[in-house]
C-alpha cells in the first residue's frame, strides 16, 4: 500500500531529491513549490492538506537567505515560524505526521563536541532564532506526529551551494582564500533527502518515535577543507584554497564555529545515521559536475 506524501518548497534544492526518492519508491507523493502553497498563509495550508488528506508532510520550504534575516526577521519568521505552525496545526487536524527540517543554526555554535539531540538550544542569529521558532510550533502542536530534522552545510545538484560554487571557481581562480575556523559536516541533499523518506516511513510503520532527528553526514570539516576535498576531486592541487579566518569575511549573521551535530536517534528509530562527508561528496561530484559544467565536460 502506497502512503500518501505532501512535500513542501518541493522545487528547491532538497526538496527536489525528496520528490525524486520518493517517486522511485512508487509512492503517491504531491509536491507543492511556492507558488502552489505559501505556507504562510494559514488557510491555503489549511485547504491543501484538507484537499491531499496526506499521511504524512515533509516540509523543505523555508526563508534560507541567513544575512538578510538580519534585517527582515519578521519576514523571516513568517516563513520558518508560522509556516510550520500552521502546517502542524492543519496536521493534527487531519491526523497527519509532519517532517520540519531545521538547522544547525538553533545552537549557538560554540561547542567543544557534537551537539546531541537535546542539547539546550541558543540561537545567535535572526534566521536561527526563526528556525528555532518553527521547530518549537510543530513539536508543541504534533508531541507525537512531529519530527524535526537539523540539517547543515547542505550541497545539491538542484540549487547554489558551496560546492559547486567551489567547482566554479577553480577554472577561473589562482588561489581561493577559505575560511579554516568554521566546523562542520557538508551534508548531500541526496543522502539527507533518504533519510526524510525513511523517517516518514518508519514514522508511519510506528518504528520512529517523534521528536529531534540530526540530518548531516558523519565526520567533520572546515569549509576551507571541504575546499581543498574539492580541488583534490577536480584533480587540481589543494594546496591553491589557502586558510583565512572569520574576521576575513565579515557578514551581517554570525556564523557557528563549531555546528558539528550528533546522530544518536537515528538508531533508536532503525535507521543508519548518513555516511562521513568524504564519502558523500566523492558519491555527489559525478552529479554536481554535469550540473555546473554541462555532461560533456
Amino acid at each position: 500500500m502506497t502512503s500518501t506524501w505532501l512535500i513542501t518548497g518541493a522545487t528547491g534544492m532538497l526538496g527536489q531529491d525528496v520528490v525524486a526518492r520518493l517517486r522511485r519508491d512508487g509512492e503517491k507523493v504531491v509536491g507543492l513549490a511556492r507558488e502552489g502553497l505559501d505556507i504562510t498563509d494559514a488557510g491555503a495550508v489549511h485547504d491543501a492538506v484538507d484537499a491531499h488528506r496526506p499521511r504524512i508532510v515533509v516540509n523543505c520550504a523555508a526563508w534560507t537567505a541567513v544575512d538578510d534575516a538580519e534585517a527582515r526577521e519578521a519576514d523571516a519568521l513568517r516563513v520558518n515560524g508560522d509556516g510550520p505552525g500552521h502546517l502542524a496545526e492543519a496536521c493534527a487536524k487531519t491526523g497527519a505526521r509532519l517532517v520540519q527540517v531545521s538547522t544547525d543554526y538553533v545552537f549557538a555554535g560554540d561547542a567543544a563536541g557534537p551537539y546531541r539531540e537535546d542539547a539546550p538550544t541558543a540561537p545567535r542569529s535572526a534566521y536561527g532564532r526563526t528556525k528555532q521558532a518553527g521547530e518549537q510550533a510543530v513539536l508543541a502542536a504534533l508531541p507525537d506526529a512531529g519530527y524535526v530534522v537539523r540539517t547543515a552545510w547542505l550541497y545539491g545538484a538542484g540549487g547554489r551551494n558551496f560546492v559547486s560554487t567551489m567547482i566554479g571557481l577553480e577554472s577561473v581562480k589562482d588561489t581561493v582564500d577559505v575560511v579554516d575556523d568554521q566546523y562542520g559536516q557538508p551534508t548531500w541533499t541526496v543522502d539527507l533527502a533518504d533519510r526524510l523518506v525513511r523517517l516518514g516511513q518508519a514514522a508511519l510503520a510506528g518504528t520512529a518515535p517523534a521528536g529531534i532527528y540530526h540530518g548531516t553526514s558523519g565526520g567533520e570539516t572546515t569549509w576551507c577543507g571541504l575546499a581543498q576535498e574539492i580541488f583534490r576531486l577536480l584533480g587540481a592541487d589543494p594546496g591553491r584554497v589557502r586558510p583565512t579566518t572569520s574576521t576575513a569575511f565579515a557578514r551581517p549573521a554570525p556564523r557557528p564555529s563549531y555546528s558539528v551535530l550528533g546522530h544518536d536517534r537515528w538508531r533508536r528509530a532503525g535507521i543508519e545515521p548518513i555516511r562521513p562527508w568524504r564519502e558523500a561528496l566523492e558519491a555527489a561530484f559525478p552529479a554536481l559536475l554535469d550540473e555546473k559544467r554541462g555532461p560533456a565536460r
